[in-house]
């Protein structure tokens, strides 16, 4: 019968013993758009060929860094944890507080703009929400 109810002895444990922590997990992730900045440093960079291997799209992590020009430094890095550059001084403020207080943000790149041989790269800044 289609509507019949039927009694079943699983519980959560044993539908979770199938299943990896990560799939548990993703239903209740959010991100949450903070903001769009960009990336800043790019042309301080010591080996810039890695700036050849982004696209749209992909996501970088944020990691603080103690830096005497800057106490709310914020470095942004590819995949592999290459360092891209760093989220412009002037937004690091509330991105550094949240980030002090545990807080788990990402960047995505929106845009990739190249201006002779510069290369302007837009990011949105997330807040992941567990």
């Amino acid at each position: 019968m289609a509507n019949e109810l039927t009694k079943r002895e699983e519980n959560m444990i044993t539908i979770a013993s199938g299943a990896e922590l990560g799939d548990l997990i993703k239903p209740v992730i959010r991100e949450i758009h903070l903001f769009d900045s960009f990336i800043s440093g790019t042309t301080q960079l010591e080996d810039s060929s890695v700036l050849e291997k982004i696209s749209e799209g992909d996501v970088l992590s944020l990691r603080r860094e103690v830096n005497k020009f800057d106490d709310n430094a914020i470095l942004l890095l590819n995949a592999d944890g290459i360092k891209l550059g760093y989220v412009p001084e002037k937004d690091t403020l509330i991105f550094a507080r949240l980030m002090d207080a545990g807080k788990l943000l990402k960047a995505r790149i929106t845009k990739i703009t190249r201006k002779g041989s510069f290369m302007q790269i837009a990011v949105g800044i997330y807040l992941v929400d567990i």
